[in-house]
This record gives C-alpha cells, sequence and structure tokens, in this order.
C-alpha cells in the first residue's frame, strides 16, 4: 500500500463519521489502537480518552489503528499515518495506546513498526516520542509491556489523562515527564523500578464516559455507547473487575445516562460490568424505548430478568438474549461465587419466548479448576434442556487466570484436556444447541501474558519476530520457562480482593 493509497482510505473513513474532533495544538497525541479500526471505534474508553485529551487546553488527539490489510501496508513501505489529518504517528508527541487484553500485545509491535518507532523503551533516544499504554489490560497485568513503553497509565484515565497532558505540557522532556509522573497514583515508569502504585479512579462528577463518534464501520455498527454504571458490586472470583477493585460499584443517575445521549442517535448501548444491577435500569431503558431508540446493553444477568425488563427489551429490537453462567455446573459456580442459577437462566429463556425473542446465548469458561467430565454432563443436560424452550446458543472460553483475583496462579487446563471436553460437548449437544469456543491455543497465549512480566513480554516479542503463530508462542515460552523464577504475588492498592 503506497502512501497515496493509505491517505485516500483514511479519508473515505473519516467521511463516514459523524462528531470527528480537529484541533490545531503544540501538543499532539497518536492515540493508537493494536486492533483494526472496527475494533477500536467500539471501545468506549478509546473514545472517552479521545474527547478527554481534546478537552485539554493545548492538546489535540489525532487516532491510528492497526491496518485491516496488514501485510498490503507492510508491503507497500507505508510510514503508518493518523487519521484525521494523516500525519506520520512518529511526528506526535505522545504516542499513547490503549491495551484491551493480552493477545493485543502483537498489534502494539505491529504499529510501533509500521510507524518507525523502535520497539524497546530502552533503544529509543530523547527524540523519538513518549510511549504511553493504558487500557483495560491495567487492571490486571500490565507487565508484559514494560519493555515496549516510557509510561504505564494504570486504570481509570478519565483524570490522570489531563496530569499526563500538563506534564507533558510543562516539563519539556521525556526525561522530565516521566520524573514528575513517577510513583504518582496511576502512573507506572517501568525504568523507575519502583513497584505499581494504586489504580488511577475517576471522581463519580466524571462519570459517565460516553461515546464521541458514531461510524458504521464498527462491530456496533453506529451504536451511540454510555455508561449506566462503572465497576461492580459482586465478588465471582476469577474477574478482575469485582466488587473489591476501584470502589466497587458506582451508579449514574438515569438523568445523567440520558442527557448524555445527543439527538440524531438512532441506537444505544448501554455499559458496564453489571448492568442489570442498576436499580433503575427500567427507568432508563424505557425513557429509551418511548424515544423509538434501539438499545443494546451489555452484562445481562438472568435473575435480574423479569416481564417488565424483557419486554422492554422486545420493544428495544431485541432479538437475541446474552446472559452468563459462567461454571459448567452448580458446584463450580458455588466454587467461584457465581450467582445465577440454572432456574434463572430456564425463566429468563420463558420470559424471552414470550416477549418474541427467537434465540438466548449463554456464555461458559471451561477448564476452571476442579473441573470433571461429570460438570461438563451437567451442562450438556442443561443446554439440552434450556434448547428446548428456545434456541440456544452456547459461547465457550477456556478459564484463564488473571493477576489479582481469587484464582491468580491457578493453572492452565491442558490444551488437550479443554479439546476433549469441547468435544465431548459439541457430541452432546448436536442438534440440540449451537456451540461455539474460542481457540484454546490463543487462549493458552492468553494465560502465559497474564501469568508473566517484562520477561513474557519479550518472550512475545520473539514469537511475534518469529512469524507470530502459535508454535512460535509456544517455543518463546518454553524458553522463558526454563529460565524462570517463581512470580511472587503482588499487592497492588484497588485491586486487592476482600
Amino acid at each position: 500500500m503506497d502512501r497515496w493509497t493509505h491517505k485516500e482510505g483514511l479519508r473515505a473513513q473519516l467521511a463516514k463519521e459523524q462528531g470527528t474532533l480537529f484541533k490545531d495544538a503544540p501538543l499532539r497525541v497518536a492515540l493508537c489502537y493494536p486492533s483494526p479500526y472496527s475494533v477500536g471505534m467500539s471501545s468506549l474508553g478509546f473514545q472517552a480518552i479521545y474527547r478527554e485529551i481534546h478537552e485539554h487546553p493545548g492538546a489535540t488527539a489525532e487516532r491510528a489503528f492497526l491496518p485491516d490489510d496488514l501485510e498490503a501496508h507492510k508491503n507497500g513501505g507505508c510510514e503508518l499515518l493518523t487519521l484525521e489529518t494523516q500525519s506520520p504517528v512518529s511526528q506526535a508527541s505522545i504516542v499513547a495506546f490503549s491495551v484491551a487484553y493480552e493477545l493485543e500485545i502483537a498489534g502494539l509491535f505491529e504499529v510501533l513498526t509500521l510507524a518507525g518507532i523502535p520497539l524497546l523503551r530502552e533503544q529509543r533516544g530523547p527524540g523519538q516520542p513518549l510511549v504511553v499504554a493504558g487500557g483495560p489490560l491495567t487492571f490486571s497485568n500490565p507487565a508484559p509491556l514494560e519493555p515496549f513503553v516510557d509510561l504505564i497509565v494504570l486504570g481509570e484515565a478519565d483524570e490522570t489523562i489531563h496530569q499526563l497532558l500538563e506534564a507533558a505540557r510543562t516539563c519539556g522532556t521525556k526525561e522530565a515527564v516521566l520524573a514528575a509522573l513517577a510513583g504518582k497514583q496511576g502512573f507506572h515508569v517501568p525504568a523507575a523500578g519502583k513497584p505499581m502504585p494504586a489504580l488511577g479512579c475517576a471522581a463519580d462528577e466524571r462519570l459517565p464516559a460516553r461515546s464521541q463518534i458514531l461510524t458504521p464501520d464498527t462491530e456496533l455498527s453506529s451504536m451511540f455507547l454510555v455508561e449506566a454504571e462503572r465497576g461492580c458490586s459482586r465478588g465471582c472470583t476469577y474477574c478482575v473487575m469485582r466488587r473489591s477493585t476501584n470502589g466497587g460499584m458506582r451508579l449514574i443517575p438515569p438523568e445523567r445516562v440520558l442527557g448524555a445521549i445527543p439527538e440524531g442517535v438512532r441506537k444505544v448501548g448501554l455499559v458496564g460490568a453489571a448492568v442489570t444491577d442498576h436499580p433503575k435500569l427500567r427507568e432508563i431503558l424505557a425513557a429509551l424505548v418511548d424515544r423509538g431508540l434501539g438499545v443494546g446493553m451489555s452484562s445481562m444477568r438472568a435473575e435480574r430478568l423479569d416481564p417488565e425488563l424483557v419486554g422492554l427489551l422486545a420493544r428495544a429490537g431485541y432479538k437475541t438474549l446474552t446472559v452468563a453462567l459462567d461454571g459448567a455446573s452448580k458446584r463450580l459456580r458455588e466454587t467461584i461465587d457465581r450467582r445465577t442459577d440454572e432456574k434463572d437462566i430456564l425463566r429468563a429463556a420463558e420470559l424471552a419466548k414470550a416477549g418474541g425473542l427467537k434465540r438466548i446465548k449463554v456464555y461458559m469458561m471451561v477448564g476452571l479448576p476442579t473441573e470433571t467430565d461429570a460438570d461438563l454432563d451437567e451442562l450438556s443436560r442443561f443446554m439440552r434442556e434450556l434448547g428446548a424452550v428456545l434456541p440456544a446458543s452456547l459461547g465457550i472460553s477456556p478459564f484463564c487466570a488473571k493477576h489479582h483475583t481469587p484464582l491468580d496462579g491457578a493453572p492452565f487446563e491442558p490444551i488437550p484436556s479443554i479439546e476433549r471436553r469441547l468435544a465431548q460437548l459439541q457430541k452432546s449437544l448436536r442438534g440440540k444447541a449451537e456451540l461455539r469456543a474460542t481457540s484454546v491455543r490463543w487462549a493458552w497465549v492468553e494465560y502465559q501474558l497474564a501469568q508473566g512480566g517484562p520477561e513474557a513480554g519479550l518472550a512475545a516479542l520473539q514469537a511475534w519476530k518469529d512469524g507470530g503463530g502459535f508454535s512460535a508462542y509456544k517455543r518463546a515460552f518454553r524458553d522463558l520457562a526454563d529460565r524462570a523464577q517463581p512470580r511472587q504475588p503482588e499487592n497492588r492498592e484497588g485491586v486487592l480482593p476482600e
């Protein structure tokens, strides 16, 4: 892909957007997402930080994404350009990444390489941009990012982004910026060699986060996203966003949620770790439906559903009800403190059918500690029962233990064992329920990064250099294991289990 073609593609993308921000300011931030545009623009946090940067005096943000056709871009030898002004990413003062989860580290390598920025922090000189990483990954384990970034913004960045921008505006050099921020809540400077401080936490007055740009070219297709709540009040032992993280669940009043939605929006996505736990959710939904808006919602809790709520969802255009069970059996769910029962989901399916919905989708984990074939048999029996009420789909992900949860350090079930269990489920549910599973092998790679330190990031870099296939990652992590020392549990304020 040559430079002219790259620019024309970016201009065509811009032409489809509503709400794009343009600002001429001395402090330019290249706000990068290490996945393609359709994924990055579906991220509420990415959009919220984009707006926050533009609101800061003297600062502007221009977005950049992993190209859709990565090989064509590489073969064309074109430097990665920003979307807003088609300027080289490398010319920005700050190159800031929002990283959602572990496997996006390869996208970070690609973006830095396409921008002509050395991958390793220690190889960059004073003339290179300040390279920063933040995003959802920082709530669990950002340590694999350390060799590649100058600064990690931990946790919620709604306020800390302004501290970073002010330091960059007033301190002059990268070294001075890092010295000013090192040790402060929400900022980790890898080169300083200090423990990670507490997560950044935005004041309630700054909520809700909301979309800035609408575009049809996202996974959510022109849906306006707005928080209904932040955090969670529950204690599921596998989840990073549990009640002990950043003060637990913070509710946003209906008038603030509704007041954040601009005129002309047709679809609204209510975002949060536990939206159906909001006590005023029905009030919010009723107001949206009365305005004739379509509604999407994350984190449906089956035990919270009732005829009124399902009726509102049906009026909002819902066709598929999506819920989570997470543990294959009642015994496992009690072990992981997942307060959802089979009867809750069966009742939800009956309500959905009565409301005219066409399908129910259940999310599940396999490979939890102590899981046995008997647990999978219980899940099979339940899904057959559920499918008799309403056409059912089962979405399965292998369990991957994360830092700062009670299950931190739990082993990854061997790949052949998980694959055998998936085959067992597929056979027992054939013709009764649809089953879709994420890749077991890449879940294993995710686990290695989730449980690793900076050395795991360097192993990922070696795997990426060796082609980025699973065999390359397996080889790199095998070599790392041969040299590894036992990991000590990390205590970081704001994310410890109670």
